[in-house]
């Protein structure tokens, strides 16, 4: 597997405050990879140090292979940035703001002409280019940032919290567009809020203090919290779900079952594939009904509370 972005016991302290200690990343090419964690947790003081903004206190970074040196802008043609909080002249229009960057990136004439057109309209701009951005609404603003991220065609795209301060309109927005550069480039997508993570990003890792307390995929993280739960729904008067329920207990898989209303199971189970081969058998020797069989999983939400929490 090759890597867009590593870090070897990357550091960084201020005075006796380690913010980001000792992590160490892999993310994979192509990759939408979700950087996760609280407010304070390290996320833009690592964002930094990847762009050679912020000298590191210690540790190793490269980006598609080549060494970051705080200050060097030999990375630069690989990497688009969004800061947190991007700023814009409020008195240019997004097509004379996009040609700035581009002519800082060496692009002149109908090259930079295309791609800006280009860019407006993936990210839904083309009908506002000729209006000035100091009018621009929040997410307008953010849609914008992503363009100019993406102006020198960088492999490796950085967003630094880009759906933080954004209403529910702004977020999908967005979201969609991280969606559409999925497989194009490789995504690092800071953020805190967790929804996010889980509609685009399909690795993760979770910061906290500044350090790595999980990472992986998505799927592999929820089995490894399992709940190994099943969410059993029965078509049955209330006796004949009764006597489901004492059949389940009585099986050497079961550890808990807890019965609700209308029909309504809960099995927790020491052995869920064995658990989820035998219940089927049980409903049929009853005769009954099924409306509902959900393997429960965990949330990311979950997943995020447990590890924080825990730490």
């Amino acid at each position: 597997m090759m890597f867009a972005i590593e870090t070897k016991g990357l550091v960084k302290s201020f005075g006796s405050f380690r913010a980001v200690d000792g992590l160490e990343l892999k993310v994979p090419e192509g990759s939408v990879y979700g950087f996760l964690g609280p407010n304070g947790a390290g996320k833009t003081t690592t964002i930094k140090m990847l762009t050679g903004l912020s000298r590191p206190t210690a540790g190793e970074i490269r980006i598609c292979g080549k060494e970051v040196r705080f200050g060097s802008l030999k990375n630069r043609e690989e990497i688009g940035y969004l800061p947190d909080v991007p700023s814009f002249y409020g008195w240019m229009t997004p097509v004379e703001y996009l040609s700035f960057i581009g002519e800082l990136f060496g692009l002149v004439g109908g090259t930079l002409k295309k791609r800006i057109a280009d860019l407006l309209e993936l990210v839904g701009l083309s009908d506002a280019s000729k209006k000035r951005t100091g009018g621009f609404s929040r997410g307008m603003k953010q849609r914008l940032g992503i363009a100019q991220a993406l102006i020198n065609q960088p492999k490796v795209l950085l967003l630094d919290e880009p759906t933080s301060a954004l209403d529910p309109i702004g977020r999908k927005e967005v979201i969609d567009i991280v969606s559409r550069l999925a497989g194009k480039m490789t995504v690092f997508f800071s953020t805190h809020i967790l929804a996010d993570v889980e509609r685009v990003c399909d690795r993760v890792v979770i910061l906290n203090r500044g350090k790595a307390v999980a990472e992986d995929s998505l799927a592999n993280l929820r089995k490894k919290y399992s709940l190994k739960a099943i969410h059993l729904e029965v078509d049955a008067k209330d006796e004949g779900v009764s006597a489901l329920a004492e059949d389940i207990k009585g099986a050497e898989w079961t550890e808990a079952v807890k019965q609700g209303v209308e029909g309504e199971i809960r099995v927790y189970a020491n052995d869920i594939d064995r658990a989820q081969r035998e219940i089927p058998t049980l409903l049929s020797q009853r005769g009954l009904a099924l409306r509902k069989f959900e393997l429960l999983e965990p949330s990311l939400e979950d997943i995020f509370l447990k590890e924080v929490n825990h730490r």
